[in-house]
């Protein structure tokens, strides 16, 4: 596995913001390993980037001057060339009193799911993939996860229900070289789950 584990590149015909690995590339398909905590320097300095690169392509007008930069609301860090169990996660949520949904995680495991699964009408994107895959992405609807957040410095136990389980659940697959669309069903892509809530 050694030989995925570099250092994440910068893209010099993208301002200097980190690169996207694309899903043609062998290394999103490799289990990631997981990083000490309290985080080095080092990776402290990744997901800072890797957070900071998240929140600028959810800025129109950085979009519309960096084309080639797409929104995203999560990012793991083998999607920007470091096979580390790292992922960032931040997206507006329409509530006052929650506005926004923020996470620089190391180390994420689901340690309990829901019978009950979840999904996507439109579908779900990837910053990696640029092909289109059309098709029904089940998820579990409610997860917990236990992860060191960097931000706070300290351990936390994270319980999401719907959108939020699911953003969780795409980035974490990432760290175990699984993309969104080894769920869809190849033989009925818009098979129906009896219960199964569209989000």
């Amino acid at each position: 596995m050694g030989e995925f584990l570099y250092y994440p590149r910068k893209d010099q015909h993208n301002n200097g913001m980190l690169h996207i690995v694309k899903d043609t590339q062998p290394s999103l398909r490799v289990r990631c390993v997981p990083v000490d905590t309290p985080l080095s320097e080092e990776n402290q300095a990744l997901i800072d980037e890797m957070l900071e690169y998240l929140l600028l392509s959810q800025d129109e007008n950085y979009r519309k001057k960096h084309p080639q930069c797409r929104e995203g609301v999560g990012l793991a860090a083998p999607q920007v060339g470091h096979n580390v169990r790292m992922i960032v996660i931040s997206y507006e949520t329409g509530d006052e009193k929650n506005p926004r949904v923020q996470y620089q995680l190391a180390n994420p495991r689901i340690i309990r799911s829901s019978v009950k699964k979840c999904y996507i009408p439109g579908g779900e994107g990837c910053l990696s993939v640029d092909g289109v895959h059309n098709g029904r992405v089940y998820r579990d609807y409610k997860i917990v996860v236990e992860a060191y957040e960097a931000k706070l410095r300290s351990n936390v136990t994270i319980t999401a229900k719907g959108y939020d389980a699911i953003v969780l659940q795409h980035e974490i697959d990432h760290l175990n070289g699984i993309l969104f669309y080894d769920h869809i069903d190849p033989k009925d892509p818009n098979k129906d789950i009896p219960g199964a809530v569209a989000v």
